[in-house]
């Protein structure tokens, strides 16, 4: 494995976290939305931590704020597919809780992250 300053950002390692609680919640989905809606949150829930590093190691303030950026609008797409598996009934409150923590404490991370990367390219 490559040591790589991302590993050290605290939202990555939550984002990390965040996959394998939506590996192990959507074990229990339906067979029938394993093609669907299972692949989709799981891809989803991937997409976050993937576009976390992939910014990180870009040269350029920029790159690395639409990669964030991106990582960003994947959670909100995590979120949107959360509140499909909700209407189903897919999810126990006490699950529905905990991702709803994690989710948002992912997603001010991000936006603070990029803040600051915004106001170090100003300076």
């Amino acid at each position: 494995m490559l040591t790589l300053k991302h590993k050290d950002l605290d939202v990555w390692q939550n984002s990390i976290e965040l996959v394998s609680e939506i590996y192990e919640l959507t074990i229990s989905f339906p067979r029938e939305e394993q093609f669907s809606l299972t692949s989709q949150i799981r891809r989803s829930a991937i997409s976050i931590p993937s576009n976390i590093s992939e910014g990180m190691a870009r040269s350029f303030n920029l790159e690395t704020i639409r990669f964030l950026d991106i990582a960003r609008s994947s959670l909100v797409e995590l979120d949107t597919q959360i509140q499909i598996a909700i209407n189903f009934k897919y999810l126990n409150s006490s699950e529905i809780e905990k991702l709803s923590e994690m989710a948002n404490h992912i997603f001010a991370m991000l936006s603070k992250l990029i803040q600051k990367i915004k106001n170090d390219e100003k300076a």
